[in-house]
């Protein structure tokens, strides 16, 4: 049992901690790593590829003051519990800070849980075990696996295409993936097709019944018992015109039952897919936000807590206790006609399921999401009621649907006609009925029945090229392959945007001229780093070290030797693109030298060939010319000419047509870009701050410049998570150009994330 003195508990995130120490009591002492306390470090390798793959950690150095605080309370603690999430990534950040706090064996105790609640807390903290150091080493094997290929990799793309570009071991492959179907897409010949649609009705033998009868759509199929193929507008109107001829009469009925299974609940991956899907979030926002669900939520009276379970599973395993009470539940709330005689239980048939794991479920379905709403953003609150519903839907009976086929002769054509009728909701009350492109309502059809042509319709169609994935069918494919792992999807999609390989237009993917450029470079230097089969053996020798099934310096070793040999062929070999500057047969307008095609992070642009001295630039559009800029009806109030509407990495902005001469710029709604107001007041004069806009960002500052030169920087209205800091976190711009937060009580709180708490995911994040 816990024991009467000080004990302390080591979590990733503050939110997460704050859950905990309400379940543990005054006997122990919570803190938060805030993720990583120790990593490779940015600037160089830092593995000894000569000496068994030796990673030379090192302690991240806005984490330096936070581990001596680590490390004072840990030896004043009699024992030491770390509670870090219970995935790969979470056992390494224990394993790390056993060794940073130099811990000796007695006092460490490895605590995992799949919910943050009361019950499950204390029963994880009766039940401490060791760390599993398997699962420490399939995490060291990734990120030196990634070190070794990204650190070396991208280098030659900076030297042969152009700068601040890299290359990834998952997240190249999936790039890949996206530029093989943008050439599928253009390569794609669509071929004319045509059909022809009947609607039809029985034959009225009544007349009084008219207004009874129902009126359906058949589609023609055959002609002679043989598959018909219409493929030009001649050819479909001389068999409509035959068909206006003929009468129609019904040749066959088929009536079945079919059943609808009850989904599964869901797993990271099926959840990423259904939120992208349903709710329009992005995988990475759908982790944000099943991070805070999961880590707790203030709901009034029972204070803080978990409302998930772990987010992070690929397993489909509920537990008997949840079970029971999902069972009730159902009974209670639709009635016992509802629930099925035995639990449903999805199997997967997935490699490296781990059954110990739970799916993603809520921790007490008692917490409905109406009950819930008044304590959840907007955003949550979808989300939360999307993983509620699905988990209550999965222990429900199928649906039950009446399903007709009916085949209607036409002389020698044969149409067909589907219909489909529900007659028991069963899970879909919950999980939504899904509607069926030919789901219609059929009258009472018989064999041999004559029938009333109402009207044939012929139509033109083409066939489609494949469609483009979209963050829910990339997820799927990249699971269906077994490239990378559903906790890591969020971040490669997040980072193949960020590097400008792929763009995001109406949610669908498009591979950019950069990313075609370098994933073919890449494909023909490095053809086994970019081969699918090879990503997905890759991962499956990682689950093989979690399961010990093999060792980690072996699966290293067996990547290494070749990757080293084809990395010494592609310096030599790869073909710089950095070459003589192709002539463009423009004149730079502010210089009058000639403009030349160059390669940039966003693919080619014209630059001026007389750069460094002059620095003019133009984009290209998709046929290679200089891409004129977006007119809009407003003048510049300074000298008169068109404001035309530019992007910098800000965003979209006005500017004045006449540039260099006249340097105005505006927001797109007309407002100047450098004095948004806002109603805080300058602590030093008294005079409204404003928002203006630099090279490194927005940022406030005094309205009464240049008198006052007060500047702060842009807070975001959320609290510092850090304990006992009451400050808040601001925006700020790293030497490198990233986005990240800070504490605005920096120095004295050296708090930063690159995500908004409360998600433990900080700087350096999850796998």
């Amino acid at each position: 049992m816990i024991k009467a003195k000080k004990n302390l508990v080591i979590v990733e995130s503050p939110a997460k901690a704050r859950t905990i120490s309400k379940f543990l009591g005054s006997s122990f002492s919570v803190r938060s790593s805030m993720g990583h306390v120790r990593d490779l470090p940015e600037r160089k390798l830092a593995v000894d590829t000569e000496n068994d793959f030796t990673p030379e950690y090192r302690v991240i150095p806005n984490r330096k003051k936070l581990v001596s605080e680590l490390l004072k309370d840990s030896k004043n603690a009699d024992a030491v519990y770390l509670a870090s999430d219970l995935d790969r990534e979470g056992e390494a950040i224990a394993w790390h800070l056993t060794q940073v706090l130099q811990l000796p064996e007695k006092k460490i105790h490895r605590v995992t849980f799949h919910e943050i609640t009361k019950d499950a807390i204390l029963d994880a903290f009766s039940h401490p075990g060791p760390i599993n150091i398997a699962k420490v080493n399939a995490q060291q094997a990734r990120r030196i696996l990634d070190r070794l290929v990204g650190y070396q990799i991208s280098p030659l793309l900076w030297k042969k295409i152009t700068k601040r570009l890299s290359a990834g071991r998952v997240q190249s492959v999936a790039v890949r993936l996206i530029v093989e179907r943008e050439k599928e897409i253009k390569d794609f010949n669509p071929q004319e097709y045509w059909k022809i649609t009947a609607e039809l009705r029985p034959v009225l033998r009544d007349k009084n019944t008219a207004g009874d009868i129902v009126s359906f759509k058949a589609i023609l199929q055959k002609f002679r018992d043989e598959a018909i193929e219409i493929k030009n507008e001649q050819q479909a109107n001389r068999i409509t015109e035959e068909l206006r001829e003929n009468e129609y009469s019904v040749a066959n009925v088929k009536k079945q039952t079919k059943r609808n299974n009850a989904p599964p609940p869901f797993t990271t991956s099926l959840l990423q897919q259904q939120a992208s899907t349903r709710l329009q979030f992005s995988a990475k926002k759908t982790m944000l936000i099943a991070q805070q669900l999961y880590e707790g939520i203030d709901i009034g009276s029972k204070g803080t807590v978990g409302l998930i379970t772990y987010m992070r599973t690929d397993s489909f395993h509920i537990s008997e206790q949840a079970l029971s009470a999902c069972r009730k539940f159902i009974t209670d709330k639709h009635g016992k006609d509802y629930v099925p005689d035995k639990p449903n239980i999805h199997a997967s048939n997935k490699k490296g399921t781990q059954g110990a794991h739970e799916a993603v479920r809520p921790t007490t379905v008692e917490y409905t999401p109406e009950s819930l709403k008044d304590f959840l953003t907007k955003d949550q609150y979808k989300l939360y009621e999307l993983i509620w519903n699905r988990f209550v839907a999965s222990q429900m009976k199928p649906a039950l649907y009446a399903v007709t086929e009916v085949e209607i002769a036409s002389g020698s054509y044969m149409f067909k006609a589907r219909g489909r009728e529900l007659l028991f909701a069963g899970h879909t009350v919950l999980s939504g009925h899904e509607t069926e492109k030919d789901e219609q309502m059929l009258p009472l059809l018989e064999k041999d029945q004559e029938l009333e042509l109402i009207e044939l319709l012929p139509t033109q169609h083409f066939t489609q090229p494949p469609p483009r994935y979209t963050e829910a069918s990339l997820v799927k494919t990249l699971e269906r392959m077994g490239i990378g792992r559903p906790s890591t999807y969020a971040a490669i999609i997040s980072t193949i945007q960020e590097r400008g390989y792929v763009e995001q237009e109406k949610r669908a993917f498009y591979a950019t001229e950069l990313g075609t450029l370098v994933t073919e470079k890449l494909i023909t230097h490095f053809p086994k780093i970019m081969d699918v089969k090879f990503t997905s053996h890759m991962e499956d020798e990682l689950d093989k070290i979690e399961d010990e099934r093999t060792e980690w310096l072996t699966v290293l070793k067996e990547f290494y030797e070749p990757f080293k040999t084809d990395l010494e062929k592609a310096t030599e070999e790869m073909k710089s693109v950095k070459g003589t500057p192709e002539e463009s047969g423009k004149v730079c307008n502010l210089c009058g030298q000639p403009m030349v095609v160059r390669w940039g992070r966003h693919g080619k642009f014209l630059g001026c060939s007389a750069f460094p001295n002059c620095k003019n630039t133009l984009p290209l559009n998709e046929r290679g010319e200089p891409a004129q800029p977006e007119t809009s009806d407003q003048k510049c109030e300074k000298c008169g000419s068109a404001m035309v509407v530019k992007t910098s990495r800000h965003g979209k902005f006005l500017a004045c047509s006449a540039y260099p001469n006249c340097k105005n710029t505006k927001s797109l709604n007309g407002e100047k870009t450098k004095a948004v107001p806002t109603d805080e007041k300058c602590e030093k004069c008294g005079s409204p701050m404003v928002i203006r806009l630099s090279k490194k960002g927005r940022f406030l500052g005094c309205s009464a410049y240049p008198k006052c030169r007060n500047i702060k920087s842009l807070p975001t209205g959320v609290k510092c998570p850090k304990e006992d800091c009451d400050g808040e976190l601001v925006q700020r711009r790293s030497k490198k150009g990233g986005i990240f937060f800070g504490c605005s009580r920096y120095p004295d709180c050296d708090y930063i994330t690159k995500e908004l708490p409360g998600v433990a995911d900080t700087v350096q994040g999850k796998e």
